[in-house]
């Protein structure tokens, strides 16, 4: 009993203290601090104020006690403000490079903005007296108005602190009249027509932590929507609750990874925040991704306090005038299907496309214009693809188990293949218009280098390979060469985080961004980038037996050997180590690492093993007869590829693909070309992408909607090898490619198979076929020398 009545009788004093009308000023402690929010937030009763009524003296019953402690309880409590604002602030410099606010300097109100905290926290991103032209705070508790009001009179900031209802604010009340407003640069006609007053609204409107304190958010929300300009932001940040049922079938959202709350967190987190009248139920954050598009949004968790789960919201108008929504349309619809751009006669007329229209075959719209032509219809904002500040991303829903299957991570972090080798091949011109699988992305950036296509259309099923290619094109368009080598060369950034939220940001979709807010890890922790995705257990594996035989210093002289003899002496020290029988039988061999580490699935395998079996036995990297089980043939295969690569390529000069392997990072001498300086510096140019788009799709449903005869060349990789020879998978796909490409277009594939079955298919198919080059024991076709064959096909007939 005694520890509980010493807690009661400082609860009391501190009860005493706080009630007292003295005017003494308490020194407060952290302690003391805490104790305060404490009691005020839990056990103090509510005390009505005469003079203030409604939810204003609700609020002032809660804050007046605590108003002074306010910041320094919040600190642990209110996570994700900063990121809120450094999003916020990224996406405002942005748009100031591309001329998009009405008047030279930008005007902010932060509505519920309490203390003044996230104005004077905005200054870690942005020279908040200098940005901005007014800046406003608004906000129903005088307490905390007052608070406000010391802290820009310290700061000296001509801060407007307004007490009042957001729901009656208005700028014009507040505001005179700003004298340097002239027209944006890429100012739209039809604001003018549809009598939008450019002069009394705010380019950036914030909310931290007030939306689930507001008991009637809809029409805040809706006044909001009236507050802010054509052009603005709307950055959020607040509690929530949700499960994941509730966002199935919005295509609009921005993406849902990590949003899901479980049943129990649903209940436990609404009850206990409803103690202090903050609400918690998902219809307010749902109304706000309704009324808004969303650019960019992010849950997180603050495990401090026991998970409480936080969403980060940045949005925009969500149709803005219908005109420029459906030009918007018809530019990316086009642009995905490689189509003429065709304008409706009216753009006003939204569902003027779902008409029959003799000039636009059903087949050359894309899934994303269907996906935002039904959106539309319905009164929903467009898929937060379309609200991106660069269209490269095209829209893709997430929640198909085609896209799940994947366990929310990348299977290449690099790419496999020779990208030398295909332009030696093909001769890409700035003519081309190609298809090509994104897998790791670094062989498209290299096409951009060498070649500069005048399209790229990347495909990959796997949603998380897109975001990789998302996050490398970002840096060439946000960040100096330094950070891009950090992170690509050494596969290490200490700083990743703070360049993802304050530089890349407005260069990636929602889905990407969220995706590599989840793993910040990858680029600060003490491994490499690298080790991480599918690809990343074949290296850390190397690195382990490396470790484990004692051949660290043999590997590292291999991968700085000078010439090739040396390079060929040390090979042969190592390479038991790594053609281990032994190992190869335990796990090399085995279904789970073919799969997981090097992406080889069933149907290749048979490839492989079929070769095996064909092959007479003088023509085996053995003199005994090949067996037939998997774990040999799969034997054979890797000594067919590793031998010759020793013997014939430096891997310290020119073989970045094994050097990487070996060592988790590149080196300034041996490296991808786009990682160099003067890649850099052509990739960093203002429209260097803009003829890339990336497609998260089967190859089929893309190639499938373009407009016929438009392709010049199709790079698919391996992917055909992931066939089964009894469907007609391959055979629908071999038809779609010979209707988009046009005639004499090619299509580049390589396969584990020295013939491989769907050969014939393309031969009956209206292609003439060549296999360029053969990878029989003991050659070297390429750098990479992982496949058995490769092959060109061209288009010769029609069909």
């Amino acid at each position: 009993m005694g520890p509980l009545l010493v807690l009661a009788g400082l609860l009391l004093l501190l009860y005493a203290a706080l009630s007292s009308q003295s005017k003494i000023r308490f020194s407060y402690s952290p302690v003391l601090n805490f104790c305060t929010f404490f009691y005020s937030s839990f056990l103090k009763p509510h005390s009505k104020d005469d003079s203030l009524v409604g939810q204003q003296g609700a609020l002032e019953s809660f804050y007046k006690v605590q108003a002074n402690v306010y910041d320094e309880t919040r600190k642990r409590l209110l996570c994700g403000r900063e990121d809120m604002l450094a999003l916020a602030a990224a996406q405002l410099n942005f748009q100031a490079q591309q001329g998009l606010f009405r008047h030279s300097k930008p005007v902010w109100v932060d509505i519920g903005g309490g203390t003044g905290y996230n104005i004077e926290a905005m200054h870690g991103f942005l020279d908040v007296p200098e940005f901005f032209s007014a800046v406003f705070l608004v906000d129903l508790s005088p307490s905390l108005c007052a608070v406000a009001k010391r802290r820009f009179q310290r700061l000296g900031w001509d801060v407007k602190v307004v007490c009042e209802d957001a729901r009656t604010f208005r700028l014009e009340d507040h505001l005179e009249k700003l004298d340097d407003a002239k027209p944006a640069a890429r100012e739209l006609p039809e604001y003018a027509s549809a009598g939008i007053n450019w002069v009394y609204k705010a380019d950036l409107i914030t909310m931290s932590y007030s939306l689930s304190m507001i008991p009637d958010y809809y029409t805040v929300v809706d006044s909001i929507v009236r507050l802010l300009a054509p052009t603005g932001l709307i950055g959020v940040v607040d509690f929530y609750v949700q499960s994941i049922v509730e966002t199935a079938g919005r295509n609009y959202v921005g993406g849902s990874l990590n949003r899901h709350v479980n049943w129990l967190g649903r209940v436990f987190w609404r009850a206990w925040f409803d103690c202090d009248r903050v609400s918690l139920e998902g219809a307010r954050r749902d109304y706000l991704e309704y009324r808004f598009g969303t650019k960019k949004i992010m849950d997180q968790r603050n495990y401090l306090l026991g998970g409480i789960p936080y969403y980060v919201f940045l949005g925009c108008h969500c149709q803005g005038v219908y005109a420029r929504s459906q030009d918007l349309l018809e530019t990316v619809d086009a642009s995905c299907t490689e189509s003429p751009q065709i304008i409706p006669a009216k753009g006003h007329e939204f569902l003027l496309p779902l008409l029959p229209q003799p000039a636009i075959a059903l087949e050359t719209r894309s899934k994303a214009y269907e996906s935002a032509i039904i959106n539309l219809s319905s009164n929903l904002p467009l898929p937060s693809t379309f609200y991106q500040s660069h269209q490269a991303r095209i829209y893709y829903d997430e929640q198909l188990k085609k896209h799940t299957q994947f366990n929310g991570d990348y299977l290449y972090s690099f790419a496999w293949e020779d990208p030398r080798a295909d332009q030696r091949l093909l001769q890409i011109s700035d003519n081309d218009t190609i298809l090509c699988l994104t897998s790791g992305g670094d062989n498209l950036l290299e096409y951009l280098v060498t070649a500069s296509p005048r399209r790229i259309h990347a495909v990959d099923l796997n949603p998380n390979q897109n975001h990789l290619l998302e996050l490398k094109v970002a840096t060439f368009q946000a960040l100096p060469y330094c950070d891009v080598w950090k992170m690509f060369g050494e596969g290490q950034h200490p700083d990743f985080r703070r360049l993802l939220l304050d530089k890349l940001s407005p260069h990636m979709s929602s889905q990407a961004f969220q995706f590599w807010a989840k793993h910040v890890g990858r680029f600060t922790s003490s491994t490499s980038f690298y080790d991480y995705g599918g690809s990343g257990h074949a290296i850390r594996l190397v690195r382990s037996l490396a470790w484990l035989s004692g051949l660290r210093n043999e590997i590292q002289k291999l991968c700085t050997s000078k010439t090739r003899n040396e390079q060929r002496e040390i090979w042969g020290r190592i390479r038991p180590m790594i053609l281990s029988r032994t190992l190869h039988w335990a796990l090399v061999g085995t279904e789970w690492f073919l799969w997981k580490a090097a992406g080889v699935p069933a149907a290749q395998r048979q490839l492989i093993i079929r070769d095996a079996m064909d092959l007479p036995c003088q023509e085996t990297s053995r003199h005994e007869k090949v067996s037939d089980t998997t774990g040999e043939a799969m034997w054979d295969y890797i000594v067919n590829t590793l031998d010759p690569v020793a013997q014939n390529t430096l891997l310290s000069e020119d073989n970045y693909h094994y050097l990487l392997t070996l060592t988790g990072r590149y080196t300034r001498r041996c490296h991808p070309l786009y990682l160099g300086p003067k890649a850099h510096r052509k990739l960093s140019q203002p429209h260097a992408f803009s003829g890339l788009r990336v497609h998260t799709d089967e190859i089929n449903e893309i190639i499938q909607r373009f407009k016929p005869a438009t392709l010049t060349i199709a790079i698919i990789m391996d992917s055909m090898d992931w066939f089964d020879p009894n469907s007609t998978a391959a055979c629908t796909q071999v038809r779609a490619l010979h209707r988009a490409l046009k005639p004499k277009g090619r299509v580049l594939l390589r396969s584990a198979g020295l013939k491989p079955w769907y050969v014939a298919v393309f031969d009956t198919l209206g292609f003439s076929t060549k296999r360029v080059a053969a990878r029989l024991p003991g050659m070297c076709v390429d750098r990479v020398n992982m496949y058995a064959s490769t092959w060109i096909m061209t288009k010769v007939d029609d069909l």
